[in-house]
């Protein structure tokens, strides 16, 4: 979930992929592979993109698979919100692009 926040984090800033790595300091490849989800990320990139869109890593870490110590409970109530305001963000991008097209 986290590869679909951090995406649309770029596309709202209307950032490139290859434009956000380079101002990330990191191959545009692998900024390629943490949107498609197929790459980590770790607390580097979670520093580099709070650091660049001025957003709390709190804020970042609520789209993360896994929070140490989280019960049950809360994990999916946080993965069930994370997952509909992601959705809605989705939604939003592309009605505006349809828009803007």
């Amino acid at each position: 979930m986290i590869h679909r926040a951090l995406r649309l984090i770029r596309q709202y800033h209307d950032l490139s992929v290859t434009k956000l790595a380079e101002e990330l300091s990191i191959p545009k490849k692998y900024l390629d592979g943490i949107e498609a989800g197929t790459k980590p990320v770790n607390n580097d990139i979670l520093e580099k993109y709070s650091d660049r869109f001025d957003i709390p890593i709190s804020s970042l870490v609520m789209f993360s698979a896994q929070i140490t110590n989280e019960k049950k409970l809360a994990k999916k109530l946080r993965r069930s919100l994370a997952g509909k305001i992601l959705d809605v963000a989705e939604w939003a991008m592309n009605k505006n692009e349809k828009i803007e097209a």
